[in-house]
């Protein structure tokens, strides 16, 4: 097969676009940046891409809350575009806002193949404040997703405001959990899933960081792998150096690795 192309989405607030371009290039694959209106005013252009991402900042100012504004204004005017893009077996990713995005559009969990009608959402962090760490995740074994097999414990850096994955609905909870959606929980220093602050920076339900839908080709988590290319991007990566474990590329790589060799296959 080709190189795999990538859409990636910009506008509006959204400032992870050099970082995500940067993370597919490394990866192999070609990503293009394309605006929010000029993908609106031709959504067939969806059929040139095996990928597309949704990426992290502020879309709209997180006004009506994170992601709100973004989600409709995708879901109102491309739903049909979007769902055969789905149908196709093609990828969808999305980091942070593009998580909040992805989540308040019905994208994730995706249970039952429906995608449009919103289950879960993505609420303020339980400290109340905005978060800028990094954090443990550990990636789920037995999920589908294919972006993250065989991760295993990764330090990814977060920086959020709204990252509680929430539900009333607990019977959907469990769902989501026997599906295998969790791709991603945080993790304490025992490796053990945790509502503990500050391991688990907003007090997410299960410890969620990130989910998938069935298929494992929709996937969404709040931490950032996209600013962890480099080895240097980790805050101890000099004492990492001196005791002989400095990774040869940054750790956060992977994901976008997993997702160039699932479409090449």
């Amino acid at each position: 097969m080709s190189t795999p192309k990538i859409l990636i989405i910009t506008g509006y607030g959204v400032n992870c676009e050099a970082e995500s371009e940067h993370a597919w290039k490394l990866a192999g694959a070609e990503p293009e940046l394309v605006h929010l209106n000029d993908l609106l005013d031709n959504p067939d252009q969806l059929e040139n891409f095996q990928t597309m991402m949704f990426i992290g900042g502020f879309s709209y100012g997180d006004h009506m809350t994170s992601g709100h504004v973004f989600a409709m204004r995708v879901k109102h005017h491309m739903q049909t575009q979007l769902q055969k893009f789905i149908d196709d077996g093609k990828l969808i990713m999305g980091i942070c806002n593009g998580f909040q995005v992805m989540t308040k559009m019905g994208l994730l969990p995706g249970l039952d193949g429906r995608y449009f009608e919103p289950t879960v959402s993505l609420m303020q962090n339980d400290c109340g404040t905005f978060q800028n760490f990094w954090c443990d995740i550990c990636f789920e074994d037995s999920s589908p997703c294919v972006f993250t097999k065989g991760l295993g414990t990764l330090p990814l850096p977060i920086r959020h405001g709204e990252g509680k994955i929430f539900t009333l609905d607990n019977a959907l909870l469990e769902k989501i959990e026997a599906t295998g959606c969790v791709a991603a929980r945080y993790v304490d220093a025992d490796n053990n899933p945790t509502l503990e602050f500050p391991a688990n920076p907003n007090g997410s339900l299960n410890a969620i960081a990130g989910l998938t839908d069935p298929t494992g080709r929709i996937f969404g988590m709040m931490p950032h792998p996209e600013a962890y290319l480099f080895p240097e991007n980790h805050p101890n990566w000099d004492k990492q150096k001196l005791d002989g474990n400095l990774p040869e590329k940054g750790l956060g790589l992977k994901l976008f690795q997993n997702a160039v060799n699932y479409i090449v296959g």
